[in-house]
């Protein structure tokens, strides 16, 4: 068996398992609109599906260990006290917000570092993540203390610290 033959065979069946279990959750065989979306979606999987297997193999390995398992805790944490603050400013609408967009360094080594950066920030309530670019992230606030939080880099130290060498 030469490798494009094995290549086609790898083909034929991921179309057959995907579409069979299309078959089996959509229960539809009389319709034949739904079968030509049905075998479009599963097309359309196979399509991506092989995008991301070459993507896969540009041969990218980010070890980080058990550091994040020093990390999460951490983040809970703040993730915690960001939803205290932002249930207390819901409540009493008397205490101020005052909306804001900072750009908050992103000084971590890889694009992977940076992106645990992103989603970590959008994680705590009371700030969101909207850009990330040329070793910035655009924040969106909703307290002056939220984007001084922010700004002060303790989590964006502690992901960098993540990504360091053994």
């Amino acid at each position: 068996m030469t490798v494009k033959q094995g290549g086609i065979i790898r083909l034929v069946a991921t179309f057959a398992v995907l579409s069979g279990i299309w078959l089996l959750w959509s229960g539809i065989t009389d319709n034949p609109l739904i079968l030509g979306f049905g075998v479009a979606s599963v097309l359309g999987v196979m399509a991506v599906s092989s995008r991301m297997d070459r993507v896969a193999e540009a041969g990218r390995s980010y070890r980080l260990g058990l550091r994040p398992l020093l990390y999460l805790p951490w983040l809970v944490w703040q993730i915690v006290i960001a939803n205290i603050d932002v249930a207390r400013i819901i409540l009493n609408p008397k205490l101020p917000i005052s909306p804001r967009l900072i750009s908050a360094p992103a000084n971590q080594k890889t694009v992977v570092g940076q992106v645990m950066y992103a989603n970590s920030i959008t994680l705590t309530p009371g700030t969101i993540s909207l850009d990330v670019r040329e070793n910035q992230i655009l924040v969106h606030a909703l307290t002056q203390e939220a984007a001084d939080g922010v700004l002060s880099g303790d989590m964006g130290r502690r992901i960098a610290a993540m990504e360091a060498e053994d």
